[in-house]
């Protein structure tokens, strides 16, 4: 007999995409009477709640309870739907995804190989929106330049990895490295499968268990999102030292050295050439991108919009990593 799974969600004000997650997972192969759905909410606010009624109605082979994430955080809803769930398997998916329709299937069928404790798969990032900047956003969300070496963004060979981003999981590994960190409110992915490396245990990816993830929509949601990043991956490399990368550190040393190099330029003229030297070589590896994409995508547009999406991924990150560490000694 399949193991039973749980599907956890951590949720809010996600009426737009909410449904397209509870069909792909009524799409499911995997057997429904083993299978159930806890969306952890942070209360919504808009017609999300609405919105899961009616597919609970309408669905009623499908297992699909809502409990209430009072913290409004995700690493708390998860945590929230794990304490909810009775599956012996946790997959952990978003509001944003749209799994495909073997995905629960790989899933379990790795687990069950023990090829690795933590499994996962790819992202298809698709825009957020019909506009031409949630196109570039989400070609953004797909580059070398905008992810760095992230594999399950990219197309990657089977292995183990650093992270995965929707893992699939035994309960019994929450009883051995514990839960989501709730004191941090963002990178809890990473964070947790950090602890997992750290027992000894593996991380896979698996390129065949993939899902839609759709970006944002607009550059303001994508610098709102990224700042969130890099604050919070800062208070993770504090506990964590050895999962420092050196890619992770660009981002902040560019906007510091921009941010110096401004300073200066009124009062030294090797400051001013210098400052000249890094934004035009950086912009001009932006705007080659863009046009690169553009070509390849055959969409004009691509060529302003994906320097811009990408500009704003590295300057949030690193705006919001800078502000995470002054903050921190200021704090002290």
């Amino acid at each position: 007999m399949n193991p039973t799974v749980s599907i956890i969600v951590p949720c809010y004000n996600e009426h737009a995409t909410i449904r397209q997650l509870l069909d792909a997972i009524l799409a499911q192969t995997y057997p429904h009477d083993r299978m159930e759905v806890i969306i952890s909410d942070g209360l919504s606010t808009d017609d999300t709640r609405a919105v899961i009624s009616a597919f609970q109605v309408a669905h009623p082979e499908l297992s699909v309870k809502i409990v209430d994430n009072l913290v409004r955080s995700i690493p708390a809803a998860l945590n929230g739907a794990i304490q909810a769930a009775r599956g012996d398997i946790l997959v952990r998916l978003d509001a944003h995804s749209v799994p495909y329709p073997d995905y629960v299937v790989r899933c379990e069928a790795a687990l069950e190989a023990g090829i690795g404790a933590n499994v996962g798969g790819v992202w298809e990032v698709k825009a957020g929106a019909r506009t031409w900047i949630a196109e570039s956003v989400a070609a953004a969300a797909a580059h070398p330049l905008g992810v760095g070496d992230a594999q399950y963004r990219l197309s990657p060979q089977a292995g183990a990895v650093d992270t995965v981003p929707f893992g699939s999981f035994h309960r019994s590994l929450i009883d051995e490295v514990g839960g989501f960190d709730e004191s941090l409110l963002s990178n809890e992915d990473y964070e947790f499968n950090a602890r997992v490396r750290a027992a000894g245990r593996v991380v896979w990816l698996d390129p065949a268990i993939r899902s839609i993830y759709y970006s944002r929509p607009t550059l303001t949601e994508l610098a709102k999102q990224y700042w969130r990043y890099g604050f919070w991956k800062w208070r993770m490399l504090q506990r964590y030292r050895s999962t420092l990368r050196w890619r992770q550190f660009l981002p902040p040393l560019f906007v510091l050295s921009l941010a110096a190099m401004s300073g200066l330029a009124p009062w030294f003229v090797e400051a001013r050439f210098l400052l000249a030297i890094e934004l035009s070589t950086y912009l001009a590896i932006l705007f080659a991108a863009g046009i690169a994409a553009a070509i390849a995508r055959q969409k004009p547009a691509m060529a302003a919009g994906l320097p811009l999406a990408i500009g704003t991924m590295h300057f949030a990150w690193g705006a919001g990593f800078l502000w995470s560490m002054l903050s921190g000694l200021f704090g002290k």
